[in-house]
């Protein structure tokens, strides 16, 4: 019997708290920890940090940390009482731009900030904003990518925000993705107000935190995630990172579960549950939050007869085409603009191959096909930074803003 494949969307609702009650219970469980460092060439002086820092309770923490080729704490760690915010305001307002990027520097100092006082219970994130590339210091992608994975293992996350034409979208990207966090791009510095207020109303928002699917099954069935979502396996059990969630939050993850060859009629179970760092989960089901699934072994004219699920069929044929428009972003960046057009087209045929009458799939495909000519040419710098934050967004389950999506 040969070895197969099945896909699986799981969707995730996370309970619903009224935001009075998320701000008490945070309180109770810690409060927040936040800190800004910012790239003095895209600073976002003091209007931000106004609204920003309203935000916030005297119970919670902030810090402020200013970066070009030299690093300046504005702030540090503090609680965020009337007369703190009014002095780290007065500070930044005397910031200027000055020279070169050392992205790596100022983005470790706020974290260093953050870590001098975890809130163990609560939610912990450095606010990374940068109009430019990293030149100075540390600058290797994989290297950063890696930081912003350990810092996260130890309980601080990273979002990330770029401004303008000249900053890497992808970096940023990856920097957010494994730090578990979230990345927005800010196309002109009238919206750097709006979007940093937005991401920390959600952090205000997180009833949550830390939340993780876990599968577990047979060790000879591999498990993967098709949604941008950081996931490892051992012994049976494979954990997926869903990060902070807000109250309300829908979420849809795709997740690939491989079969190894086995003979005719054998069933195989796996279980799949969600889990947070404060229960929440457990807590809104009134019981158990995990769901067993069943799968037979079967003939191929059996597994060929047998009826898709079209809304599962739906939400990947969604994913694959945000997943390769943000792929080819990359490849028109890099010049290669046969090779872009080239998986757009795969991509779409792939789907039209199971779209069968379903209008919203076949809407894709033909959405796919008619971008082949604008992939196969240069495309500029902003017009490659709205596709990739565009795709990057849906595939990770967020708006066209990058704002979590909620259940209507």
């Amino acid at each position: 019997m040969p070895s197969s494949t099945a896909r699986l969307a799981r969707r995730i609702f996370s309970p619903v708290i009224e935001p009075e009650r998320c701000r008490t219970k945070a309180r109770l469980t810690g409060g927040r920890a936040c800190a800004s460092s910012t790239d003095r060439g895209g600073a976002a002086g003091a209007p931000t940090s106004t609204r920003t820092k309203r935000l916030l309770k005297a119970t919670d923490r902030f810090a402020v940390v200013v970066y070009d080729h030299e690093i300046d704490v504005v702030a540090d760690s503090q609680p965020a009482t009337p007369e703190n915010r009014r002095r780290a305001l007065a500070r930044l307002a005397e910031v200027d731009a000055r020279g070169t990027t050392a992205l790596a520097e100022g983005w470790l100092r706020g974290a260093e900030q953050v870590g001098l006082h975890i809130a163990e219970r609560g939610v912990n994130r450095v606010l990374l904003l940068t109009d430019g590339l990293a030149n100075v210091g540390i600058t290797d992608p994989a290297e950063l990518t890696r930081h912003a994975a350990e810092l996260r293992a130890r309980g601080v996350a990273t979002s990330t925000f770029g401004v303008g034409a000249d900053f890497d979208e992808h970096l940023l990207g990856a920097i957010s993705d494994a730090g578990g966090g979230h990345f927005y791009f800010i196309a002109s510095a009238a919206q750097i107000v709006d979007l940093i207020t937005g991401e920390v109303g959600e952090t205000l928002e997180v009833v949550a935190p830390g939340t993780t699917i876990e599968v577990t099954h047979p060790e000879d069935v591999r498990v993967e995630s098709l949604s941008p979502y950081r996931f490892s396996a051992s012994d049976g059990r494979t954990a997926i990172a869903l990060g902070d969630l807000v109250s309300e939050q829908h979420l849809q993850v795709v997740l690939r579960l491989n079969f190894p060859f086995g003979e005719l009629g054998r069933e195989v179970a796996a279980t799949v549950a969600v889990t947070d760092g404060d229960g929440a989960f457990a807590g809104a089901s009134g019981g158990s939050n995990s769901v067993t699934l069943l799968w037979a072994y079967a003939d191929d004219r059996t597994n060929d007869l047998q009826p898709r699920d079209p809304e599962v069929d739906r939400v990947v044929a969604r994913l694959f085409a945000a997943r390769i428009r943000e792929e080819a972003t990359w490849l028109n960046k890099q010049g290669h603009f046969d090779e872009a057009r080239g998986r757009i087209e795969a991509v779409a045929r792939r789907i039209r191959g199971y779209a069968g009458r379903d209008a919203e799939m076949r809407e894709i495909v033909a959405e796919l096909e008619g971008e082949r000519a604008m992939w196969a040419a240069p495309m500029t710098a902003m017009e490659l930074k709205v596709c990739h934050f565009a795709s990057a967004s849906m595939a990770g389950g967020r708006d066209e803003y990058g704002r979590a999506q909620r259940r209507r």
